[in-house]
């Protein structure tokens, strides 16, 4: 089914070699954000947690990309030098959200996944390395929900494995395999999701910014895959039984992403302007 790549983003070094880099940042991340991270230094991760999750079922995953600079062209007041790569928005059990308020984002249970957070999962909307309200509001939503799978039951679980799927989906990889490149030409939806098809064997949900007024083309803002609890890729539709999946649209002021239109053309930005 996925038949992998490898795309032009560059990782980071390797960890042995960033100890004690890691440990500084952790410091600096809790004294910039001790008013908003509860327990920075505690060592309790799990604990009794799971025993507090709601129970809200769920049937499958939604592993969001979104492209940077259509974030930025969204709200760009706080949005400076976007990556010029497909980044994580979310992994998002459906049908679910905020399952446990008594389990807090603690920033140290994930140190050691901080360098390659920054790099495939930013804020792409606040500029400042220390700022990890994008992570939280992402764990507090969404990652409280997915706990109740065993291999994403705890905050380094559920952050690990979204970076996982991350190199193994190799969005970036794939759209430049089929041609498909950032720069001022329009695309074909169908050519886009024709690739994104075959290279994966199965729909993944795209999203696009309308056209304003007085442009004439979309411009592609997110790219949803959807994985079954086994961590599978399927069809991102409704599954057997399945009759309101959560919406992950992305609305920033007045702007929002929607399923693309088919019939409109495509503008895959390669700076945060208008495109008339």
């Amino acid at each position: 089914m996925l038949q992998g790549g490898s795309g032009d983003a560059v990782g980071p070094p390797p960890p042995e070699s960033l100890k004690i880099i890691e440990d500084e940042i952790i410091k600096q991340v809790c004294k910039a954000e001790s008013h908003i991270i509860n327990s920075c230094y505690s060592n309790d991760e799990t604990g009794d947690h799971l025993s507090d999750i709601h129970p809200h079922p769920w049937k499958k995953l939604y592993f969001a990309h979104h492209w940077p600079v259509t974030v930025c062209k969204m709200d760009a007041n706080d949005c400076h030098d976007p990556p010029m790569y497909w980044t994580i928005h979310g992994l998002w059990p459906d049908r679910a959200e905020d399952c446990n308020r008594t389990w807090h984002f603690n920033v140290t249970e994930i140190k050691d996944l901080i360098l390659d957070m920054r790099h495939y999962w930013p804020d792409v909307l606040h500029s400042s390395l220390n700022r990890t309200q994008f992570w939280k509001h992402e764990w507090d939503k969404h990652g409280t929900c997915a706990a109740t799978l065993e291999v994403l039951n705890s905050q380094k679980k559920y952050f690990g494995k979204a970076l996982e799927l991350y190199h193994l989906v190799d969005l970036n990889g794939c759209l430049l395999k089929a041609g498909i490149k950032p720069g001022s030409s329009y695309y074909k939806m169908t050519d886009i999701k024709e690739a994104l098809t075959t290279f994966y064997g199965v729909t993944p949900k795209i999203q696009c910014l309308p056209p304003e007024e007085g442009e004439k083309a979309q411009t592609i803002g997110q790219i949803e895959f959807c994985f079954t609890k086994e961590l599978q890729l399927v069809n991102c539709m409704a599954l057997e039984g399945e009759s309101n999946p959560m919406q992950g649209h992305l609305k920033l002021g007045t702007s929002e992403l929607s399923v693309c239109n088919d019939t409109l053309p495509t503008y895959y930005p390669s700076e945060v302007q208008d495109h008339k």
